[in-house]
């Protein structure tokens, strides 16, 4: 297994959480522990539990990898202020969906298998909803912007589309094949008009 997915001279604590979300996505749940954790990485025994003495501490260390990661490949933060466009945000959105199908497919399985332990672990899930709350803020910026008049709810619509095609295309009926950046692109223009209607001046 090619679990080193942290470059060359990484922190270990990074090498550590990037083979836990490497393990998860090939082995799932059962196959995470602080052993193959050390095994997969070629650290020695015991470092994994140096770091995260727990498996709820090695669990909060793959969500929080996760985020990072999630964060770097969806670029929220780098998306285009919809003032000047709808175009150029339908670009950057589909953009970022694509990359993310295509580029990173493990990294779904592996946010699909804690998102699953969250909802058996009280704990996990109070920390995973806290780490995941770092989307919220720019994506509810992102649907004002863009002419919401309530962009909580629409958002929320929003991530629950991309979401659904995600699960799709990472692990269900639609796997064998992603959707093309144009698709994509099609699928975001339709759902923002219909969650905001069209506005007069706005190329798409």
């Amino acid at each position: 297994m090619a679990a080193r997915t942290a470059p060359p001279g990484a922190p270990r604590a990074e090498l550590i959480a990037d083979t836990a979300l490497a393990l998860l996505a090939e082995r799932g749940m059962r196959g995470l522990t602080h052993r193959a954790v050390d095994e997969a990485a070629g650290l020695p025994q015991g470092s994994t539990s140096n770091h995260t003495r727990t498996r709820q501490a090695l669990l909060e260390a793959a969500v929080r990898r996760l985020a990072d990661r999630e964060a770097a490949v969806l670029t929220v933060a780098e998306m285009p202020a919809a003032s000047g466009g709808r175009g150029d945000l339908l670009d950057a959105m589909a953009l970022a969906l694509h990359r993310y199908l295509t580029g990173h497919p493990e990294l779904l399985v592996a946010r699909y298998e804690l998102a699953l332990e969250a909802t058996r672990r009280p704990e996990l899930r109070e920390f995973y909803d806290r780490t995941g709350s770092r989307f919220r803020a720019p994506l509810n910026a992102l649907m004002a912007e863009a002419g919401s008049a309530e962009p909580e709810r629409h958002a929320l619509s929003l991530v629950a589309w991309c979401e659904g095609l995600m699960f799709a295309c990472a692990v269900g009926s639609y796997h064998a094949a992603v959707p093309s950046l144009e698709e994509l692109r099609k699928g975001f223009q339709e759902l923002l008009r219909g969650l905001l209607g069209t506005q007069a001046g706005q190329s798409e």
